[in-house]
């Protein structure tokens, strides 16, 4: 939310498991402020979220008029990550970030 309003702020957004509602209850959306958001997000999510569905984000994505892009944890759950799965992940994410802010030109050298 700092960020809607303060868009100069940061470079580029990392929104991993992004909560669009509390916990099995869509009935209570959090994605007012996404429309006020103009810095470039790239949203992480794991298949298994509760708290945000691959359809609930793609529609979410669609409210912010900055650049979006979506990257998926097959098998993952909110929490993104498991005791065997952190190395790859983290990796992974870092990985699309960076390809994220430097392809669009977001990046500062």
């Amino acid at each position: 939310m700092l960020v809607a309003a303060q868009p100069d702020l940061v470079e580029g957004l990392l929104l991993l498991s992004y909560p669009l509602h509390p916990p099995k209850k869509p009935e209570q959306p959090r994605i007012a402020h996404l429309s006020n958001l103009r810095t470039p997000a790239l949203f992480v999510l794991g298949l298994r979220d509760n708290m945000a569905t691959l359809e609930e984000i793609q529609e979410a994505m669609k409210l912010i008029p900055a650049q979006t892009e979506l990257m998926l944890v097959k098998g993952a759950g909110h929490e993104l990550v498991s005791a065997k799965t952190i190395g790859v992940v983290a990796t992974a994410v870092v990985e699309a970030f960076w390809m994220f802010i430097s392809a669009e030109g977001h990046l500062v050298a």
